[in-house]
């Protein structure tokens, strides 16, 4: 091999080394996660050697030298063979790479961006975290997927949410707060004692809420009632022995019920101290990702004194807002979700006055949403049989069962499911107009198609799983160590895939209305047959993937905020402007109607019904209030909702002045002044957002065109 010398890119000229196409190879190769064997790489060096030697080379360009190894890869691999052909081309790729991450950070820089309407653009860590992700997801397309991938994503027949993020870490999750905090855990290096009352509980909480939702994208959320009850109770009792202390100093009686109410008193104080805390951390505090956290407390359920009391804690700072006097208004997170058993919320049960109290909450603020307990389908059944509550990560996310014996399955009739502490690895969204469009251009069955994207996803899934699967336990120590997660309680050094196995991923679906529009010329209000047929479908294509792979697969109702726009971008881009489809800037949100349609709360409920489950993985249903602060009719509503067994949200658009600090629900300049120095909540999709602040829209054109045309969202 000494005689056979290869002249290097800058001129320069070396031995042939069988070792330096060892190291390529294998680099090659672990870029797709695949490992080959010593023989096959062996087989890969001989090929080339044997090659130069039968056409008695002795100089060889390195490039001419790429190919010949190119060849013999696809001999043995054709998978590694394309990875290296993009592996060895990287130079040229980064230049164009980085020269579209330079020209995106500029307008980052200078023009902000509005994307996800968690984060303020304006802010110098903001726009750090912004260029951080452009990066991040030039490499995600360079070096994860496939060239057929990244055609399907260019094109927008797929689109694979978070890129930014989904190389490093994991999705939404339901965060168990409570192993964290019981007994103590360390942070940062730092020893933290369980707390000994309410107020500290939740400062703490608020330190793990900062630091875990920092570590992941998507929703973070956790049951609150249940894990404060405890620390509520805790300050209750040191406020009981205070005053009997001080009573029995004094040599005074000492009256129970005296001393109840003043150990009641200072306790509610600080538990809505200590919320008003959280609130104003968690709504004015970016995390390290650049956002504020999209954090959820589930709520309601718990009928325990002290378990009421945060829920009521809950409610009744919610209605009292933040800011100054007479300028107060509603914050968005963490966002609410009331946990409704008809049992105890229903008509003399013990906890009918909490819920009247979040009715009242949702008529002045739309949070909190609404999850059905006690109605049909997946949520209350798992409920029913086990006492278990499934509940959203983050806004409409939903796991699949786990079963702590038996995995994917019960391993026996006592077996039973677990949520908490358990999180999703990531969405991929089809584009399901855009596979009509090409079934019909290329005359092919549509399912065909549909079944190449489900194939694709499911692809971009595994490797998924593959890939977070080698991560070191270090990477997220409160959820990997410290008990965050279920079966987190490795050593910083160990990977985690032991954790991942009960981690769902998502297959996600958008525009079902556009889908019937452009199969019939009908809208899902007025057929829907097509929509319901195409579901059900995709569920036993799944329900397969999940047989065979045996991953946690799920159906999920995207909420699509700037996807919305992109969408019918793309499809405009290739199929034209369709009427009914997309002659409109905006693609509708999962299975909902449109948001354009003339139609009454209680036939909204009944016409997205038929799909609720068939989105196991993902869905809510919410109707817009034509009347103001009316809560009979929220009430009338939520129930019926609850008796159907829906995830169910209040849209009632709120504005504040800011000069005047007058309000309404809806208004575009202000009654009392005329001024337009609005700020304005509407609901995103499963979530409130701002869609004015002081005047000024915070999110895209395409969000904002579908907010002014709603009637019935």
């Amino acid at each position: 091999m000494e005689n056979i010398k290869v002249i290097k890119r800058d001129g320069t000229t070396t031995v042939f080394d069988k070792q330096k196409i060892v190291r390529a190879v294998n680099k090659s190769a672990q870029r797709i996660v695949v490992t080959l064997t010593r023989h096959e790489l062996d087989l890969i060096c001989d090929n080339v050697y044997n090659y130069l030697i039968k056409n008695n080379i002795s100089v060889i360009n390195v490039l001419q030298l790429h190919n010949i190894v190119e060849t013999s890869i696809d001999q043995v691999n054709h998978n590694v063979a394309s990875s290296y052909r993009e592996y060895r081309n990287y130079k040229v790729d980064f230049v164009g790479m980085l020269d579209e991450v330079y020209r995106k950070a500029q307008v980052i820089m200078y023009r902000g961006d509005k994307e996800n309407s968690n984060t303020d653009s304006a802010l110098v860590s903001t726009k750090r975290s912004l260029v951080y992700n452009e990066l991040n997801k030039e490499l995600y397309n360079k070096f994860f997927l496939t060239v057929e991938e990244k055609s399907a994503c260019r094109d927008g027949y797929i689109y694979i949410h978070d890129k930014a993020a989904r190389r490093d870490t994991m999705n939404c999750c339901l965060f168990d707060v409570k192993s964290v905090m019981t007994g103590g855990f360390e942070m940062g290096n730092i020893w933290y004692n369980e707390p000994k009352s309410i107020d500290t509980a939740c400062d703490v909480l608020g330190d793990i809420i900062m630091m875990s939702a920092s570590m992941q994208y998507g929703g973070w959320s956790t049951r609150v009632d249940d894990l404060l009850a405890r620390y509520v109770e805790k300050s209750y009792n040191r406020y009981v022995e205070e005053i009997s202390q001080m009573l029995r100093e004094s040599n005074a009686d000492i009256n129970p019920d005296f001393v109840d109410r003043w150990a009641m008193k200072k306790t509610r104080r600080d538990l809505e101290q200590g919320i008003q805390g959280l609130e104003i951390k968690l709504n004015s505090v970016a995390s390290s990702r650049g956002d504020y956290p999209f954090t959820t407390f589930a709520l309601g359920l718990g009928t325990g004194k002290f378990e009421k009391i945060v829920s009521e804690a809950l409610l009744n700072v919610r209605m009292g807002g933040q800011g100054r006097d007479g300028f107060k208004k509603p914050v968005l997170f963490p966002k609410l979700i009331f946990l409704y058993d008809e049992s105890i919320h229903g008509k003399g049960g013990a906890a009918e006055d909490l819920f009247e109290l979040a009715v009242k909450c949702s008529g002045k603020c739309m949070y909190p949403d609404y999850l059905s307990l006690s109605g049909e389908g997946y949520v209350p059944s798992i409920y029913k049989m086990y006492q278990e509550v499934v509940y959203p990560m983050g806004c409409r996310a939903f796991l699949s069962p786990w079963y702590r014996k038996g995995g994917m399955y019960p391993a026996d009739s006592s077996d039973t499911p677990v949520f908490t502490g358990r999180f999703n690895v990531g969405a991929v969204t089809l584009n399901m107009i855009m596979i009509l469009a090409k079934a019909r251009e290329e005359n092919k069955d549509f399912y065909e198609v549909l079944d190449y994207y489900l194939e694709m996803i499911r692809k971009v899934h595994i490797r998924t799983y593959d890939y977070l699967g080698k991560m070191k336990a270090s990477v997220h120590p409160l959820a990997y160590c410290e008990g965050g997660f279920l079966g987190g309680n490795l050593k910083p050094y160990e990977e985690i895939a032991p954790v991942l196995k009960s981690a769902t991923a998502s297959f996600g679906v958008t525009g079902l209305n556009e889908l019937q529009m452009l199969y019939n010329g009908k809208t899902i209000r007025e057929d829907g047959a097509f929509a319901v047929e195409v579901m059900e479908y995709i569920n036993k294509k799944v329900t397969e993937f999940k047989e065979i792979d045996k991953n946690l697969y799920a159906v999920y109702g995207t909420p699509a905020e700037s996807l919305c726009g992109l969408q019918i971008k793309q499809f405009r881009d290739k199929f034209g402007v369709v009427p009914g489809v997309s002659d409109r800037p905006y693609t509708t949100n999962s299975f909902h109607c449109h948001v354009t349609e003339d139609i009454n709360p209680v036939e909204k409920q009944d016409l997205e019904y038929r799909f609720w489950n068939l989105f196991n993985g993902g869905k809510i249903q919410y109707v817009r209030y034509p009347v103001e602060y009316n809560l009979e009719a929220i009430r009338t509503l939520i129930r019926r909702a609850m008796k159907m067994g829906l995830y169910e949200g209040v849209n009632l658009a709120l504005s504040y002045c800011n000069d005047c600090g007058h309000q309404e629900p809806n208004m575009e300049v202000c009654s009392a002044c005329g001024s337009e120095h609005l700020t304005k909540i509407d609901r995103m999709n499963g979530y409130l957002s701002y869609s004015r602040v002081k005047g000024d829209t915070s999110l895209n054109e395409a969000k904002m065109a579908e907010i002014a045309e709603r009637v019935s969202m």
